[in-house]
């Protein structure tokens, strides 16, 4: 029988990284070492005017912008200017440099933390696994275009794929990331299953890329690992997708969920048709996800 093929989607911010520390430090920092401004203000305060802006801004002007017309570098530079302003002396003005300078440390692994091991295992993911012909790799995430500039930031291989985008992949090069699915260009946010089929719309073009002219879906099974159980594991279910919470700084979070590293390494299809209907699977970190599909993780039960 042959075998059949995966389609794995992966939440960014969170899941594949993470910020580094909390953005208050970081504007703060930068601020104050860069321009010698908020001497005589806190991170606290910062973070205050921060998630007021970025609220009042979100109102105004949905989706980072793109519904007005303005994108995403205008959007966040408004942002930034509304986190600052409130904060500085009279004789203060917000230095041109400074939001360009923000907006290239979180556009990048400068803002951002990614476990040191996760490119060398995705990589490993594509050329060692052995349930599936194939395995396409996407990110389907509520952000705006920066994300797969962050993740080249990390050294992975990330296709130019996007979903309204122009630039094809190639048909010769490997990546790490096939597609990526943002809100900022599909229009729709999770829980939102239009996201999900937006994904599913560019798995014939990452196939015809590697020659392939036709694709049946029912041969495929879909799986999306995410971090937010009201966002990442209610939309994937909504939209026919497997759902793997990760709980990685939330072992609570877990309780009462089927926990991978207590099944044995087999294709998705039979270890969620094996259990009761909308299950969840609990993983503790992207790394321990990617370990067990490569049959080198920690194994508990045999499930």
């Amino acid at each position: 029988m042959a075998k059949r093929s995966l389609l794995l989607g992966f939440d960014a911010f969170g899941t594949l990284f993470r910020i580094k520390q909390p953005i208050e430090r970081q504007y703060g920092d930068v601020a104050r070492h860069q321009f010698g401004l908020l001497k005589a203000s806190t991170d606290d305060e910062l973070r205050t005017a921060f998630r007021a802006a970025f609220k009042a801004q979100s109102r105004a002007h949905p989706n980072y912008g793109r519904t007005s017309g303005m994108g995403a570098t205008v959007w966040w530079t408004q942002v930034i200017h509304k986190s600052f302003q409130p904060l500085l002396r009279p004789d203060e003005t917000i230095p041109a440099d400074l939001a360009p300078q923000l907006l290239a440390r979180f556009a990048s692994r400068e803002g951002y933390a990614m476990d040191p091991a996760l490119p060398s295992l995705l990589r490993a993911l594509k050329e060692q696994q052995s349930f599936y012909d194939r395995i396409v790799v996407g990110v389907i995430t509520n952000s705006d275009d920066r994300v797969p500039d962050i993740l080249s930031s990390f050294g992975l291989r990330v296709s130019p794929l996007r979903f309204g985008g122009t630039t094809p992949p190639s048909s010769t090069d490997s990546y790490d990331i096939d597609f990526h699915c943002m809100s900022y260009d599909v229009g729709a946010e999770k829980p939102d299953p239009f996201i999900f089929r937006a994904a599913e719309s560019l798995l014939p073009v990452v196939v015809g890329a590697q020659g392939e002219t036709e694709l049946n879906l029912d041969n495929w099974d879909k799986v999306y690992v995410g971090d937010e159980a009201q966002k990442d594991v209610s939309g994937a279910q909504a939209a026919g997708w497997h759902p793997v919470l990760l709980a990685e700084k939330d072992a609570d979070a877990l309780n009462g969920l089927l926990r991978l590293e207590d099944c044995r390494p087999q294709p998705f299809g039979q270890l969620f048709g094996s259990q009761s209907d909308n299950v969840v699977v609990g993983v503790d970190s992207v790394a321990s996800f990617v370990q067990w599909m490569l049959g080198t993780g920690v194994l508990r039960g045999r499930a």
